[in-house]
């Protein structure tokens, strides 16, 4: 009987230590509920507590010597908001706005604090509960290529959608100085 209660502990303290010098899996961290966009015929999502509003187009006032994927800024209630079109950011080709076109607001780290800045994509598709056994790391290309913008590839309903690190998407110093 002795022998038997000490295999079990044993066998109890491996486990527990295993669970001690297991790296951490690292989707478990990206998981929850995102907000997925079409932007040139791929699918995107951004973490849902980023996001303030979703907006149809609207006028925005061009802003002279900022980077050419800085739309401009709006005037959002009251608040003067910069805009950038996520396909100029992308390098990917500019296409003409359509009735499907929208800003989406989010709230992105900033060297002073938080800012909300607007950001153009070519449709607001849903909001998706993505599970961490369903995000996959980026994938290393076999060149140097920086990726840090890309949070996960989803696998959702036989599709891929790119989790995007918003705050390192937006992280620039001209678009910082413009929402000051």
């Amino acid at each position: 009987m002795k022998g038997d209660i000490d295999t079990m502990q044993m066998e109890h303290m491996d486990k527990r230590e295993d669970n001690l010098f297991r790296p951490a899996d690292a989707s478990a961290g990206r998981e929850g509920k995102y907000l997925t966009f079409s932007l040139a015929g791929e699918e995107y999502g951004i973490g849902i507590l980023k996001v303030k509003e979703i907006i149809g187009m609207m006028s925005v006032t061009h802003v002279p010597q900022t980077p050419d994927f800085v739309k401009g800024v709006i005037n959002l209630r009251g608040k003067v908001i910069p805009v950038v079109d996520l396909r100029l950011r992308f390098s990917l080709e500019s296409e003409a706005y359509t009735e499907r076109t929208c800003i989406i607001v989010v709230e992105v780290a900033g060297a002073n604090g938080s800012i909300m800045m607007g950001i153009v994509v070519d449709a607001v598709s849903e909001v998706l509960n993505v599970r961490g056994a369903d995000i996959e790391n980026t994938p290393t290309f076999g060149v140097q290529l920086n990726t840090d913008y890309i949070l996960g590839l989803a696998k959702v309903g036989g599709g891929i959608k790119i989790l995007l690190e918003i705050d390192k998407v937006l992280e620039n110093g001209d678009i910082s100085s413009l929402a000051s």
